[in-house]
Protein backbone atom coordinates (compact mmCIF):
# COMPACT_ATOMS: atom_id res chain seq x y z
CA UNK A 1 0.00 0.00 0.00
CA UNK A 2 1.05 3.35 -1.40
CA UNK A 3 0.50 5.97 2.02
CA UNK A 4 1.15 8.39 0.21
CA UNK A 5 -2.05 8.25 -2.05
CA UNK A 6 -3.94 6.36 1.19
CA UNK A 7 -2.67 9.09 4.14
CA UNK A 8 -5.46 8.06 6.53
CA UNK A 9 -4.57 4.44 6.34
CA UNK A 10 -4.23 1.98 9.48
CA UNK A 11 -0.29 0.65 9.51
CA UNK A 12 -1.38 -2.77 10.99
CA UNK A 13 0.66 -5.66 11.86
CA UNK A 14 -1.90 -8.22 12.46
CA UNK A 15 -2.44 -8.94 8.63
CA UNK A 16 0.31 -9.45 5.70
CA UNK A 17 1.10 -6.18 4.30
CA UNK A 18 3.47 -4.21 2.38
CA UNK A 19 4.07 -0.57 3.18
CA UNK A 20 5.26 2.20 1.42
CA UNK A 21 5.96 5.81 2.63
CA UNK A 22 5.48 7.79 5.74
CA UNK A 23 2.26 6.99 7.84
CA UNK A 24 -0.16 9.42 8.10
CA UNK A 25 -0.31 12.09 11.00
CA UNK A 26 -3.96 11.10 11.58
CA UNK A 27 -4.14 6.88 10.73
CA UNK A 28 -7.78 5.76 10.70
CA UNK A 29 -7.24 2.86 13.16
CA UNK A 30 -10.04 0.80 14.89
CA UNK A 31 -9.55 1.48 18.52
CA UNK A 32 -9.27 -2.38 19.49
CA UNK A 33 -6.25 -4.71 17.07
CA UNK A 34 -4.27 -7.00 18.72
CA UNK A 35 -2.28 -10.05 16.84
CA UNK A 36 1.07 -10.21 14.72
CA UNK A 37 1.82 -11.46 11.54
CA UNK A 38 4.60 -11.29 8.78
CA UNK A 39 4.00 -7.02 7.39
CA UNK A 40 6.80 -4.67 6.19
CA UNK A 41 6.65 -1.20 6.46
CA UNK A 42 9.29 0.94 4.34
CA UNK A 43 10.15 4.85 5.32
CA UNK A 44 12.40 6.77 3.49
CA UNK A 45 14.88 7.99 5.59
CA UNK A 46 19.15 9.31 5.80
CA UNK A 47 20.28 6.27 7.61
CA UNK A 48 24.15 6.84 7.00
CA UNK A 49 24.87 2.94 7.22
CA UNK A 50 23.56 -0.47 6.96
CA UNK A 51 22.33 -1.62 10.52
CA UNK A 52 19.43 -4.32 12.15
CA UNK A 53 17.80 -4.69 15.51
CA UNK A 54 15.86 -7.25 16.49
CA UNK A 55 13.26 -7.52 19.57
CA UNK A 56 13.22 -11.72 19.51
CA UNK A 57 9.85 -11.19 22.37
CA UNK A 58 7.86 -8.89 20.23
CA UNK A 59 8.93 -10.29 17.04
CA UNK A 60 10.02 -7.11 15.19
CA UNK A 61 13.20 -6.08 13.46
CA UNK A 62 13.85 -2.73 12.41
CA UNK A 63 16.44 -1.97 9.62
CA UNK A 64 17.79 0.98 8.01
CA UNK A 65 19.60 0.66 4.90
CA UNK A 66 20.75 3.37 2.38
CA UNK A 67 17.98 6.00 2.35
CA UNK A 68 14.99 4.13 3.60
CA UNK A 69 14.02 2.37 7.02
CA UNK A 70 12.20 -0.93 7.49
CA UNK A 71 9.88 -2.16 10.38
CA UNK A 72 9.51 -5.82 10.03
CA UNK A 73 7.00 -7.69 11.91
CA UNK A 74 6.75 -11.27 11.82
CA UNK A 75 4.35 -14.57 13.31
CA UNK A 76 5.24 -17.95 13.27
CA UNK A 77 7.74 -16.93 9.27
CA UNK A 78 10.06 -15.31 11.00
CA UNK A 79 12.47 -16.87 8.19
CA UNK A 80 11.00 -14.74 5.22
CA UNK A 81 11.38 -11.97 7.02
CA UNK A 82 14.81 -12.71 7.52
CA UNK A 83 14.83 -13.79 3.53
CA UNK A 84 13.56 -10.23 2.78
CA UNK A 85 16.35 -8.19 4.92
CA UNK A 86 19.16 -10.28 3.53
CA UNK A 87 17.55 -10.03 -0.03
CA UNK A 88 17.99 -5.93 0.63
CA UNK A 89 21.73 -6.44 1.79
CA UNK A 90 20.95 -6.43 5.76
CA UNK A 91 23.08 -8.08 8.26
CA UNK A 92 20.35 -10.01 10.21
CA UNK A 93 22.49 -12.65 11.06
CA UNK A 94 23.95 -10.24 13.73
CA UNK A 95 21.10 -7.80 14.63
CA UNK A 96 22.28 -4.94 16.70
CA UNK A 97 20.75 -3.83 20.87
CA UNK A 98 17.69 -2.36 20.50
CA UNK A 99 17.46 1.75 21.80
CA UNK A 100 18.54 2.16 25.21
CA UNK A 101 17.37 4.21 28.01
CA UNK A 102 16.53 8.01 27.82
CA UNK A 103 16.23 10.68 30.79
CA UNK A 104 12.78 9.85 32.14
CA UNK A 105 9.69 12.40 32.57
CA UNK A 106 9.21 12.84 36.36
CA UNK A 107 7.49 10.21 38.22
CA UNK A 108 4.09 11.06 38.45
CA UNK A 109 4.01 10.38 34.31
CA UNK A 110 1.62 7.33 34.97
CA UNK A 111 -0.05 9.25 38.12
CA UNK A 112 -3.81 10.37 37.11
CA UNK A 113 -7.37 10.94 38.20
CA UNK A 114 -9.91 11.72 35.29
CA UNK A 115 -10.76 10.65 32.09
CA UNK A 116 -8.68 9.11 29.39
CA UNK A 117 -8.27 7.65 26.18
CA UNK A 118 -6.29 4.63 24.55
CA UNK A 119 -6.13 4.61 20.95
CA UNK A 120 -4.55 1.88 18.82
CA UNK A 121 -1.31 4.02 17.50
CA UNK A 122 -0.23 7.40 18.98
CA UNK A 123 -2.08 10.39 17.59
CA UNK A 124 0.06 13.18 15.78
CA UNK A 125 1.13 16.16 17.58
CA UNK A 126 -1.98 18.45 16.07
CA UNK A 127 -4.47 15.88 17.62
CA UNK A 128 -3.03 15.88 20.98
CA UNK A 129 -3.11 19.37 20.82
CA UNK A 130 -6.61 19.67 19.65
CA UNK A 131 -8.09 17.03 22.10
CA UNK A 132 -6.11 18.52 24.49
CA UNK A 133 -7.95 22.05 24.15
CA UNK A 134 -11.33 20.62 23.10
CA UNK A 135 -12.04 17.65 25.18
CA UNK A 136 -12.35 16.79 28.66
CA UNK A 137 -9.40 13.92 28.92
CA UNK A 138 -6.42 14.39 30.44
CA UNK A 139 -4.36 11.37 30.27
CA UNK A 140 -3.61 8.56 27.27
CA UNK A 141 -2.76 5.11 26.59
CA UNK A 142 -0.12 4.41 25.00
CA UNK A 143 1.04 0.28 23.33
CA UNK A 144 4.33 0.64 24.01
CA UNK A 145 5.08 -3.03 22.78
CA UNK A 146 4.94 -6.77 23.02
CA UNK A 147 4.46 -9.54 19.81
CA UNK A 148 0.44 -9.10 19.67
CA UNK A 149 0.39 -4.81 19.44
CA UNK A 150 -1.64 -4.74 16.18
CA UNK A 151 -0.27 -1.33 15.11
CA UNK A 152 2.54 0.72 14.39
CA UNK A 153 3.72 3.49 16.22
CA UNK A 154 5.69 6.17 14.13
CA UNK A 155 4.54 8.90 16.29
CA UNK A 156 5.04 7.22 19.40
CA UNK A 157 8.72 8.31 20.63
CA UNK A 158 10.55 9.56 23.94
CA UNK A 159 10.58 13.32 22.41
CA UNK A 160 6.89 12.95 21.46
CA UNK A 161 6.21 11.51 25.35
CA UNK A 162 8.24 14.33 26.78
CA UNK A 163 5.57 16.85 24.91
CA UNK A 164 3.24 15.05 26.01
CA UNK A 165 4.18 15.59 29.65
CA UNK A 166 4.90 19.26 29.25
CA UNK A 167 1.16 20.09 28.18
CA UNK A 168 -0.64 18.39 30.63
CA UNK A 169 -1.07 14.93 29.41
CA UNK A 170 -0.21 11.65 31.79
CA UNK A 171 0.13 7.95 30.52
CA UNK A 172 -1.39 4.76 31.20
CA UNK A 173 1.30 2.50 29.21
CA UNK A 174 0.16 -0.92 27.43
CA UNK A 175 1.92 -3.48 26.75
CA UNK A 176 0.12 -6.41 24.71
CA UNK A 177 2.25 -9.63 25.74
CA UNK A 178 0.78 -12.94 24.99
CA UNK A 179 -2.52 -13.63 25.22
CA UNK A 180 -4.99 -16.42 27.48
CA UNK A 181 -6.15 -17.68 23.92
CA UNK A 182 -5.27 -16.90 19.98
CA UNK A 183 -8.92 -16.05 19.59
CA UNK A 184 -9.93 -14.00 22.88
CA UNK A 185 -11.56 -10.74 23.12
CA UNK A 186 -9.85 -8.55 19.85
CA UNK A 187 -7.44 -11.42 19.10
CA UNK A 188 -9.66 -13.30 15.95
CA UNK A 189 -7.60 -16.12 16.19
CA UNK A 190 -4.20 -13.79 15.44
CA UNK A 191 -2.63 -13.53 18.99
CA UNK A 192 0.41 -15.57 20.13
CA UNK A 193 -0.69 -17.31 23.33
CA UNK A 194 0.94 -18.08 26.55
CA UNK A 195 2.24 -21.84 26.54
CA UNK A 196 5.18 -21.29 29.26
CA UNK A 197 3.96 -18.99 31.82
CA UNK A 198 6.31 -18.00 34.40
CA UNK A 199 10.02 -17.60 31.74
CA UNK A 200 7.32 -15.55 29.35
CA UNK A 201 5.71 -13.96 31.79
CA UNK A 202 9.17 -12.92 32.70
CA UNK A 203 10.16 -12.00 29.41
CA UNK A 204 7.31 -9.57 28.95
CA UNK A 205 8.42 -7.87 32.04
CA UNK A 206 11.37 -7.71 30.88
CA UNK A 207 10.61 -6.33 27.61
CA UNK A 208 8.04 -3.93 28.87
CA UNK A 209 10.85 -2.15 31.24
CA UNK A 210 12.75 -1.96 28.21
CA UNK A 211 10.45 -0.42 26.09
CA UNK A 212 9.03 2.37 29.01
CA UNK A 213 12.28 3.32 29.64
CA UNK A 214 13.54 3.83 25.89
CA UNK A 215 10.48 5.92 26.16
CA UNK A 216 11.70 8.17 29.21
CA UNK A 217 9.00 6.29 31.77
CA UNK A 218 11.24 5.64 34.24
CA UNK A 219 11.18 3.74 37.18
CA UNK A 220 7.76 3.72 39.51
CA UNK A 221 5.82 3.55 36.31
CA UNK A 222 2.95 1.31 36.10
CA UNK A 223 3.21 -1.04 32.95
CA UNK A 224 -0.31 -2.47 32.48
CA UNK A 225 -0.09 -6.33 30.37
CA UNK A 226 -3.01 -6.60 28.11
CA UNK A 227 -4.73 -9.65 28.58
CA UNK A 228 -7.61 -9.85 26.41
CA UNK A 229 -11.16 -11.73 27.29
CA UNK A 230 -11.00 -15.44 27.70
CA UNK A 231 -13.45 -18.28 29.34
CA UNK A 232 -12.21 -19.02 32.54
CA UNK A 233 -11.47 -22.90 33.32
CA UNK A 234 -9.07 -24.70 35.52
CA UNK A 235 -5.90 -24.83 32.65
CA UNK A 236 -6.26 -21.33 31.06
CA UNK A 237 -7.02 -19.55 34.65
CA UNK A 238 -3.97 -21.44 35.85
CA UNK A 239 -1.47 -20.39 33.02
CA UNK A 240 -2.78 -16.66 33.10
CA UNK A 241 -2.30 -16.56 36.90
CA UNK A 242 1.04 -17.51 36.82
CA UNK A 243 1.79 -15.56 33.71
CA UNK A 244 0.54 -12.44 35.56
CA UNK A 245 2.62 -13.28 38.53
CA UNK A 246 5.56 -13.86 37.08
CA UNK A 247 5.45 -10.22 35.21
CA UNK A 248 4.44 -8.77 38.53
CA UNK A 249 7.44 -10.17 40.46
CA UNK A 250 9.80 -8.86 37.45
CA UNK A 251 8.49 -5.65 36.86
CA UNK A 252 8.90 -5.43 40.68
CA UNK A 253 12.76 -6.03 40.43
CA UNK A 254 13.61 -4.09 37.87
CA UNK A 255 11.72 -0.93 40.05
CA UNK A 256 8.64 -0.66 38.05
CA UNK A 257 5.12 -1.21 39.36
CA UNK A 258 2.70 -3.87 37.82
CA UNK A 259 -0.52 -3.32 35.99
CA UNK A 260 -3.15 -5.37 34.54
CA UNK A 261 -5.75 -5.02 32.13
CA UNK A 262 -8.44 -7.75 31.49
CA UNK A 263 -12.20 -8.43 31.39
CA UNK A 264 -14.41 -8.08 34.91
CA UNK A 265 -16.17 -11.53 33.30
CA UNK A 266 -12.41 -13.11 33.32
CA UNK A 267 -8.95 -11.58 34.11
CA UNK A 268 -10.36 -9.77 37.14
CA UNK A 269 -12.66 -12.51 38.20
CA UNK A 270 -9.82 -14.72 38.34
CA UNK A 271 -7.83 -12.32 40.37
CA UNK A 272 -10.02 -11.74 42.69
CA UNK A 273 -10.19 -14.99 43.66
CA UNK A 274 -6.80 -15.81 43.85
CA UNK A 275 -5.79 -12.66 45.52
CA UNK A 276 -4.09 -14.01 48.67
CA UNK A 277 -2.45 -16.73 46.45
CA UNK A 278 -0.69 -14.97 43.73
CA UNK A 279 1.23 -12.23 43.87
CA UNK A 280 -1.11 -9.63 42.50
CA UNK A 281 -0.69 -7.02 40.01
CA UNK A 282 -0.45 -3.15 42.04
CA UNK A 283 -2.98 -1.28 39.83
CA UNK A 284 -6.07 -3.09 37.91
CA UNK A 285 -7.50 -1.46 34.73
CA UNK A 286 -11.28 -3.49 34.28
CA UNK A 287 -13.24 -3.58 31.18
CA UNK A 288 -16.68 -3.19 31.64
CA UNK A 289 -18.12 -1.20 29.09
CA UNK A 290 -21.25 -0.39 30.65
CA UNK A 291 -21.23 3.54 29.41
CA UNK A 292 -20.61 4.37 33.04
CA UNK A 293 -17.43 6.52 34.27
CA UNK A 294 -16.72 5.38 37.69
CA UNK A 295 -14.01 3.04 39.22
CA UNK A 296 -16.32 0.49 41.77
CA UNK A 297 -18.09 -2.99 39.95
CA UNK A 298 -19.81 -5.64 41.09
CA UNK A 299 -17.08 -8.13 40.80
CA UNK A 300 -14.47 -6.01 42.60
CA UNK A 301 -14.59 -6.18 46.65
CA UNK A 302 -14.30 -2.47 47.27
CA UNK A 303 -10.95 -3.33 50.14
CA UNK A 304 -9.03 -4.34 46.98
CA UNK A 305 -6.98 -2.03 45.12
CA UNK A 306 -8.76 0.75 46.86
CA UNK A 307 -5.43 3.25 47.19
CA UNK A 308 -5.88 4.52 43.97
CA UNK A 309 -4.95 1.68 42.07
CA UNK A 310 -8.15 1.18 38.88
CA UNK A 311 -8.56 2.21 35.90
CA UNK A 312 -12.32 1.47 34.57
CA UNK A 313 -12.35 1.36 30.71
CA UNK A 314 -16.26 2.05 30.26
CA UNK A 315 -16.97 2.25 26.78
CA UNK A 316 -15.03 0.34 23.84
CA UNK A 317 -14.56 0.84 20.42
CA UNK A 318 -15.94 4.66 19.81
CA UNK A 319 -15.17 7.50 17.75
CA UNK A 320 -15.08 11.12 18.86
CA UNK A 321 -14.36 14.31 17.38
CA UNK A 322 -12.77 16.95 19.34
CA UNK A 323 -11.33 20.14 17.94
CA UNK A 324 -11.80 18.73 14.38
CA UNK A 325 -9.70 15.68 14.85
CA UNK A 326 -11.79 12.56 14.89
CA UNK A 327 -10.08 9.65 16.67
CA UNK A 328 -11.10 5.48 17.50
CA UNK A 329 -10.76 4.95 21.08
CA UNK A 330 -11.68 3.19 24.51
CA UNK A 331 -13.18 5.47 27.15
CA UNK A 332 -11.56 5.20 30.60
CA UNK A 333 -12.13 6.53 33.81
CA UNK A 334 -8.66 6.50 36.08
CA UNK A 335 -7.70 6.86 39.68
CA UNK A 336 -3.87 5.99 39.75
CA UNK A 337 -1.40 7.85 41.92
Amino acid sequence: MDLAENPEACVRFDRHAVYLGTPGGRQDCPARLRGRTEALLIQPATAARSAVTENRTARTYRATADRITVTAAYGDDRGSIQRILRSAGLPVAAPETEQTAVAPVPADATSFRGEGFDACTAPSQSAMDAWRDASDYGAIGIYIGGLNRACAQPKLTAAWVRTQYANGWRFFPLYVGRQPSSDGGSCGGGCASITDPVPQGTAAADDAAKQAAALGLGKGSVIYNDLEHYTRGSTVTARVLAYIEAYTERLHQLGYRSGAYGSVSSLITDLVANVKTITPPDVIHFARWNGESTLTDPSIPAKLWADHQRIHQYVGDTTETHGGVKISIDRNRLDVD
